[in-house]
């Protein structure tokens, strides 16, 4: 066959797979092993790995090596054939679905691929680990399919990866896309015990990974605190998801409560002056409509009120406040 034909039909395979395109795909389409030859010689063509080639005019794709090797796992189907089984036989997998993903901070040194069934390969720079992928556990980035962030996540820690790597990883894809924490939860619960919590415990496992990679909710919280107009604006938020209680008259017995001892050193003072503050504040609120900025200005109060070193107390605590209105928020 010319060179000028070959080329013709090999830009047809190629066209739809980043530009490359396989030894048997060349074959089963009358170009033979000598054109290949010939053409890689002539620069028309560039060999990528044994038994797959890239146009030459094809610009580089991101991530050329893990898809020159998934193409060459099944090298007679076409990518888009590929594509369309559910789920595909060959799925980017691990370290090489982290970086596909962009979370976290590892290189993957192999291309790392899952099959439903066990293979070899005497490529060292390729990796096949065994196992059936659900159809939910797989998505497509740039045209591989690839595992989602639940189960990259789920077998990294399989694969006894440090957990703090892990929850780098875990970070990363928090930040990207909402994660489905009920299948995370699920993946993570075969793993729990080898990771030291207590069998089938993957709750434990999946909050461990949260708190180390600094994104569980008392971690927010913290952060949050730290910041004092959110830390107002929250305050406010929580104390307008407080039950209608009156409790009127349990402040006002710890109030004459203090006064009756006597305030015998600063600390008692502080007390009581924050007990009389929050009941002024406590009774403003009542008086305020459920406007975010009313109630802000309310929740402001306490700090103008109880004095700076008070203030202080309640942002080093935390703002305990915090942690409980996060969730009533979300409940809502």
């Amino acid at each position: 066959m010319k060179s000028r034909d070959a080329l013709l039909l090999l830009a047809e395979v190629a066209e739809s797979q980043w530009g490359m395109f396989t030894a048997s795909q060349a074959r089963d389409r009358g170009v033979s092993h000598m054109n290949l030859s010939r053409l890689t010689d002539s620069g028309d063509l560039v060999r990528l790995a044994h038994g797959v080639y890239r146009d030459a005019g094809a610009p580089t794709a991101p991530h050329e090596e893990l898809r020159a090797a998934w193409l060459a796992a099944e090298p007679n189907r076409l990518a888009y054939e590929r594509l369309r089984m559910r789920p595909p036989h060959v799925i980017v997998s691990g370290e090489s679905a982290a970086e596909l993903h962009g979370i976290g901070d590892l290189r993957a040194m192999q291309s790392e691929f899952t099959t439903p069934a066990r293979r070899q390969t005497q490529r060292p720079d390729v990796r096949y680990r065994t196992r059936v992928v659900a159809v939910e556990d797989v998505t497509v980035i740039d045209g591989l399919p690839v595992t989602t962030p639940e189960r990259t996540v789920a077998d990294l820690v399989e694969a006894r990866n440090d957990l703090s790597i892990v929850a780098g990883v875990l970070r990363d894809a928090a930040k990207k896309s909402r994660l489905d924490v009920e299948r995370l939860t699920e993946l993570l619960n075969p793993l729990a015990e080898r990771a030291g919590e207590n069998r089938g415990d993957g709750d434990s496992l999946r909050e461990r990974l949260l708190e180390i990679a600094g994104i569980d909710r008392r971690s927010i919280a913290q952060q949050l605190a730290a910041i004092p107009s959110v830390g107002k604006l929250v305050t406010a938020e929580y104390l307008r998801n407080l039950p209608t209680t009156d409790i009127a008259p349990v402040l006002a017995s710890f109030i004459l409560a203090l006064e009756r001892a006597v305030p015998q050193d600063e600390l008692s003072r502080q007390a009581l002056a924050a007990g009389k503050a929050m009941s002024e504040v406590l009774e403003r609120v009542e008086r305020v409509t459920a406007d975010p900025r009313a109630m802000s200005e309310a929740a402001g109060a306490i700090g103008e009120n109880i004095g700076t070193s008070a203030a202080e107390h309640l942002k080093a605590i935390g703002w305990a406040a915090l942690a409980r209105a996060v969730p009533s928020t979300e409940d809502r």
